[in-house]
């Protein structure tokens, strides 16, 4: 999880600054936001370019208002939606996704950004019994995605954003075990690879399926390593180790590196790149790091990530897990 030099890195509040016309009016849904997160960081720093309205996705009511409260010291004009979504459950996210879609007065979503996950949890079971990793990280964000997906399109410009990590290079998509024997063979770091990994997959089915018809652009993305409440569970002197086993059984040089942290404002820099920057439409389905797209020669991208066969097996066997079609 290695990252270049904090100092060499581009920052969201220039990038904010930069891309500051094409945020204005626009209509933003962010997932996972509450303070001290990501997705927290990000709506607070797109604020200040004016969008026209930012609606927080999260479990956290209290959490929500504050978020919201935030938002609006900063752009008073922007309208703030908060939005109740528990990943964990398909039963919350289906509700969630009807919600968006009775809104008369938010017509289009220009960008949708798959931010709230989960990092290496114990082993344990969605409310619909699946791997909580790979429920709350993939199986919630493509049902969601593609439940509010005609209201993304109606967008004169839809993009949608996978907050993925090169934390995928852990492990491909367990297609025969995606829940590890009943915990039997449970690993959490591979269990948060392969919902990382799918993150990614599902970035690439989207620009296949939706890029030529519908101009829909989708990327999935690694912030880098950010000291934020995503880890806070963790006991690190003991899971560091863990981490850096699993990534020496594999052969991934990430076993003998250190952390290079980033700041918030430089980790939330590629969520602001792959929302807004226009020059991105050449790379539909990117994998993105450090607010440009990334070089599978020399960074960590692997391929069990960037394939079209796996993103289709990966289509497909989400719809089997969810109980649910989206034919395009």
């Amino acid at each position: 999880m290695s990252s270049p030099n904090t100092t060499t890195m581009k920052s969201a509040s220039e990038l904010v600054t930069s891309y500051a016309a094409l945020i204005k009016n626009k209509t933003i849904l962010t997932t996972g936001v509450s303070p001290g997160t990501l997705g927290g960081y990000f709506v607070q720093s797109i604020a200040k370019a004016q969008p026209a309205c930012l609606i927080l996705a999260g479990r956290n009511d209290t959490k929500l208002e504050e978020c919201k409260g935030d938002i609006q010291a900063i752009s008073p004009e922007t309208k703030v939606r908060t939005l109740k979504m528990d990943l964990d459950s398909l039963q919350s996210v289906r509700a969630a996704a009807d919600q968006v879609n009775s809104w008369a007065d938010i017509p289009a979503i220009d960008v949708l950004v798959n931010n709230a996950g989960i990092m290496a949890v114990e082993y344990g079971l969605s409310v619909d019994g699946f791997e909580k990793q790979l429920a709350t990280n993939h199986l919630a964000p493509f049902m969601f995605t593609n439940m509010i997906m005609d209201k993304i399109l109606k967008s004169e410009s839809p993009r949608v954003v996978n907050v993925s990590s090169d934390g995928h290079r852990l492990s491909p998509i367990r297609f025969a075990d995606p829940n590890f024997e009943d915990g039997k063979t449970y690993n959490k770091w591979v269990a948060y690879g392969q919902s990382k990994t799918a993150n990614m997959l599902l970035a690439l089915s989207l620009a296949s399926k939706l890029g030529v018809k519908h101009e829909l652009l989708a990327f999935s993305l690694h912030p880098g390593v950010i000291a934020t409440n995503l880890g806070n569970h963790l006991d690190w002197s003991v899971d560091l180790g863990g981490l850096q086993s699993t990534d020496k059984s594999l052969g991934n040089a990430e076993g003998w590196r250190e952390f290079s942290f980033k700041t918030p404002d430089q980790g939330i820099a590629t969520h602001v790149f792959a929302s807004f920057d226009p020059s991105l439409k050449v790379n539909n389905g990117a994998y993105l790091i450090d607010a440009r797209v990334a070089d599978p020669l020399s960074d960590t991208v692997k391929p069990w990530a960037t394939s079209l066969l796996e993103a289709e097996r990966m289509w497909r066997l989400s719809e089997e897990l969810v109980g649910e079609e989206f034919k395009y």
